[in-house]
C-alpha cells in the first residue's frame, strides 16, 4: 500500500521534528527537478511528481532513521545536499516522495595537516572548506564550477571531478574514508588509511553511487600544498581540434601534469575568449605546485606546442584573468535565468569520454547530427577540459532557440541532442558520462554503457536496496531492475 502525501508527513515530523519539516507547496514544486528542467522551473511549470516532504536532516541518526521508515513502507527517497544536479537526479519516478535534504550534516571535523587530510560532514560547501583551507596554504585540489554551489557529500556521490583535474585528480582519487547509511537504517563507516588490500575498494560502492544505494553522511579526502605564486598560465590559437587533441595527448603521454588542460572549439571559444580569439580553437595550460615542478611542466609544454607552427601563443594575463571568472555563484544562476527569460535560447552540456583514437571522431560525429537532426540550434561546439594518459573528456556545449511551450523543451530539444551525444559516444567505445552523473536522463542507456558487467551494478542494487526506496529510477530505469 502507498501511503498518502499526509501519512508521510505525519510519519516524517514525529522522527525528524515538524519544525524541519518543509511543506510549503512553492519549495516543494521547485524542489520536484534538479537543472535538467530549468526551463520548466524558470516558467513555474513542473511535470514530474511533487514531494510530499522535504526533510531536514540534522544528524547520521536522522538519517537512519527516515531511510530505514522509508525502507519498510515504501516511500521514495531522493537523497539531496547542494542541489546543483544536473541529470534529472532529483526527479522522483514515484508519487509521495521525500526530498532528504543533509545541508544541515555542515561541519568540518577537523582538518589535519600533519596526515595531510580534511574530514566534514556532507553538508559542508566545497568553497566554504577550500576557503578555510587555503588560508592555512592548502587546498583540496579540487575545483568543479559548481564550488560556490555543492556540498561535499553530493560531490562524493555524483563522482564528481573538477578543473584541476589533470593533476590531482576526480574526487575518487582524494578520497579517503567516508561513512554512509543505507536503506535498512545500516550505518557504515570506511576508515581512514592511504591504501589497502584487504578485498574489493569497497569505497567505490559508494563512491558515484548518485543516492541509488545509499547517502553519504560523512567525508574525509586528501589536502594539497597550495603555493598560487608559482602558478603558470600558458594560451595558444590554432585552426583545428585535431591538432588540439594530438598535443594533449602528447603532453599527458611524455608524462607532464598541468592542473588544466584545455581545448576549445571555435564556436566554444568564442564565447570564453572574445577579446583575442577570432575563429580560432585555443588551448590553454596551467602548471602549479613547487617552483621546480611547474617550470619543468611549462618546459615541457612549450616544448611540445612549439612543434605545432599552426599555434599561437597568447598573452599568460589573458589566461589567467578568465579562469579567475570561471566558476558559478548564485549570481551567475539568477542572471542565466534572467537572460533565458529575455532572449528566449536554452544553453547545456552533455559530458563524454573516449581514449585518444576515437575522441576526435565522437566530437564531429556528434556536432554534425546536432546540426541536421535538432531544430533551432542556434550552435554546437565544445571542449575538453580533463585529460589523461590514455584519453581526453568532452564538453558538447549547445544552444537552441526556445520555439515551444515549456513543457515541449525536454522532448523537442534536450534530450534529442543528449541522445545523439550518448550514442555517438557509445557507438565508439567512449563513455555516455565523464562526470555529471547517469542521472534519469541517461538511464536509458545503461546497459550499453555497461555491457556485460551491467550484472554487477544490477546485482548492487538488488542486494543494498531490494524494495528500490533509493532514488528510484537513477542511474538503472524501473524496468531494468525486472
Amino acid at each position: 500500500m502507498v501511503l498518502s502525501c499526509e501519512e508521510v508527513r505525519e510519519a516524517m515530523a514525529k522522527l525528524v521534528g515538524a519544525e524541519n519539516l518543509v511543506t510549503e507547496e512553492e519549495e516543494l514544486k521547485h524542489s520536484s527537478i534538479d537543472r535538467y528542467r530549468k526551463y520548466e522551473d524558470i516558467s513555474g511549470v513542473f511535470t514530474q511528481p511533487i514531494p510530499a516532504a522535504i526533510v531536514k536532516a540534522r544528524s547520521t541518526d536522522d538519517i537512519a532513521n527516515v531511510l530505514k521508515f522509508c525502507n519498510e513502507n515504501g516511500v521514495n527517497c531522493i537523497p539531496r545536499t547542494g542541489n546543483s544536479a544536473l541529470e534529472s537526479m532529483l526527479e522522483s519516478v514515484k508519487p509521495n516522495h521525500i526530498v532528504l535534504d543533509g545541508s544541515g550534516l555542515d561541519r568540518v571535523i577537523e582538518i589535519d595537516e600533519y596526515n595531510m587530510q580534511v574530514t566534514c560532514e556532507a553538508g559542508v560547501v566545497l568553497e566554504d572548506i577550500e576557503n578555510q583551507l587555503r588560508a592555512k596554504g592548502l587546498t583540496t585540489g579540487h575545483s568543479p564550477q559548481s564550488k560556490p554551489l555543492a556540498q561535499m557529500g553530493g560531490l562524493v556521490a555524483t563522482r564528481s571531478t573538477g578543473q584541476f583535474s589533470t593533476l590531482y585528480g576526480g574526487i575518487e582519487d582524494m578520497i579517503v574514508g567516508l561513512e554512509a547509511v543505507f536503506p535498512n537504517g545500516e550505518v557504515t563507516r570506511i576508515k581512514n588509511v592511504p591504501r589497502r588490500a584487504a578485498g574489493p575498494d569497497i569505497r567505490h560502492v559508494v563512491v558515484g553511487n548518485e543516492g541509488a544505494l545509499c547517502y553519504i553522511t560523512e567525508v574525509t579526502v586528501k589536502i594539497f600544498k597550495f603555493m598560487p605564486e608559482n602558478h603558470r598560465f600558458y594560451g595558444y590559437t590554432l585552426d583545428d581540434m585535431k591538432v588540439g587533441f594530438e598535443i594533449l595527448r602528447e603532453v599527458m603521454v611524455a608524462g607532464y601534469k598541468p592542473s588544466i588542460a584545455r581545448l576549445y572549439d571555435v564556436a566554444d571559444a568564442a564565447g570564453h575568449f572574445s577579446n583575442f580569439q577570432t575563429d580560432k580553437c585555443v588551448l590553454i595550460f596551467m602548471a602549479e605546485g613547487p617552483v621546480g615542478i611547474t617550470a619543468a611542466t611549462g618546459a615541457g609544454i612549450e616544448e611540445i606546442v612549439a612543434k605545432y607552427k599552426q599555434c599561437e601563443q597568447v598573452e599568460s594575463q589573458l589566461i589567467s584573468d578568465w579562469f579567475d571568472n570561471l566558476n558559478w555563484f548564485p549570481e551567475q544562476v539568477a542572471e542565466e535565468r534572467e537572460e533565458i527569460v529575455a532572449t528566449k535560447n536554452m544553453g547545456f552540456t552533455t559530458e563524454i569520454a573516449a581514449n585518444w583514437g576515437q575522441i576526435n571522431a565522437i566530437y564531429e560525429a556528434a556536432c554534425k547530427r546536432v546540426k541536421v537532426e535538432v531544430p533551432d540550434i542556434t550552435w554546437v561546439g565544445g571542449h575538453s577540459s580533463h585529460s589523461y594518459m590514455n584519453g581526453t573528456n568532452l564538453y558538447f556545449v549547445y544552444y537552441y532557440n526556445l520555439k515551444c511551450e515549456p513543457t515541449e523543451e525536454i522532448h523537442k530539444y534536450h534530450n534529442p541532442i543528449n541522445k545523439i551525444i550518448v550514442e555517438e559516444s557509445l557507438k565508439r567505445g567512449g563513455t555516455m558520462v565523464h562526470h555529471h552523473g547517469v542521472g534519469k536522463a541517461r538511464a536509458p542507456w545503461i546497459k550499453d554503457e555497461y555491457g556485460s558487467s551491467f550484472y554487477i551494478l544490477k546485482t548492487l542494487k538488488q542486494a543494498f536496496d531490494p524494495n528500490n526506496v533509493m532514488n528510484a529510477g537513477n542511474i538503472i530505469p524501473l524496468e531494468f531492475l525486472d
